[in-house]
């Protein structure tokens, strides 16, 4: 077992000729995608937390001792931090939820701005999306449920809802199954102070301020948030080859792009949308697994 900042060899000249590099050039043992975009996210202090909204979403934060929750599907995995643990929260569908609203709304007639008219239908819509609620669970959940047999779903739709309701629907039930997470995950560390976010999910402006107004921290979105798994990859490199001396110096590189603040006249909002949320799940979990065993 290696750790991720040492040094594994240098490139031989087969490798380096197919690479376009220089023989010799050293070659560092490096990390995953997830340990590598939790230190490109600038979140490498302990207990300080990051969230990745892509296909997927997780939450997560380094820690030196391993923590874990199995009830709700939390724990600790080898991190790109040879002297830390990475605990991480996993929730199965995120932006995969906005791609399968797209597909059931365009098909194939879907314009290539589709995420900007996304962006731009939701923003319209007032927080709460008129009560109409998403369940983002349309491949199992892991964090908080551990239930593979969960599905999505619209609750409360009605007549007087459009495009946009549902479109905001879908970013605020994300979210709120992301703040359900964070529960459980500040109960393993600490409250978060505030949360760095990275991954394609965070380009959107909207989506930023629903994950801040429905999990009531500042959320922090780092420049080239698509990036942070390339850019972590590099850090760690760096600190291996000692161009860096650490990986709080690294972080420094990080650069906060934009803060988005939790809106007050939001909160209420959003905290009965979150209890009526995991309500629904409390009563209808059996029925999930009659339907989908």
């Amino acid at each position: 077992m290696r750790a991720s900042t040492d040094l594994a060899g240098e490139l031989t000249r087969e490798a380096a000729s197919e690479l376009g590099l220089e023989p010799g050039t050293p070659v560092v043992v490096g990390a995953g995608d997830i340990t590598s975009a939790a230190v490109g996210s600038g979140a490498v202090a302990e207990y300080e937390f990051h969230a990745y909204l892509g296909t997927s979403s997780w939450l997560a934060f380094h820690v030196r001792e391993r923590k874990k929750d199995i009830r709700h599907y939390m724990g600790s995995i080898c991190s790109a931090r040879p002297d830390m643990y990475l605990c991480v929260a996993e929730q199965e569908t995120a932006c995969a939820c906005l791609d399968w609203l797209r597909d059931v709304l365009y098909g194939k007639e879907a314009p290539e701005d589709v995420y900007r008219e996304f962006d731009k239908l939701a923003e319209e819509v007032e927080p709460g999306a008129r009560g109409l609620i998403f369940t983002p669970w349309l491949f199992g959940e892991r964090a908080p449920l551990d239930d593979p047999a969960v599905r999505g779903a619209f609750l409360n739709l009605s007549l007087e809802h459009k495009r946009g309701h549902l479109v905001r629907a879908v970013m605020e039930g994300v979210a709120l199954n992301l703040r359900w997470a964070l529960f459980y995950m500040e109960r393993l560390g600490r409250r978060a102070e505030h949360i760095n976010v990275i991954g394609g999910g965070v380009k959107s402006d909207v989506w930023c301020q629903i994950m801040a107004d429905v999990l009531g921290r500042p959320v922090r979105r780092v420049a080239d948030p698509a990036e942070a798994g390339a850019r972590g990859a590099a850090m760690v490199a760096a600190v291996g080859l000692g161009i860096l001396p650490s990986f709080e110096e690294a972080s420094k590189l990080v650069r906060i792009e934009r803060v988005f603040q939790p809106r007050p006249e939001n909160r209420s909002i959003y905290d009965q949308l979150f209890e009526e949320f995991k309500a629904f799940y409390e009563r209808n979990k059996a029925m999930y697994r009659r339907l989908n065993a």
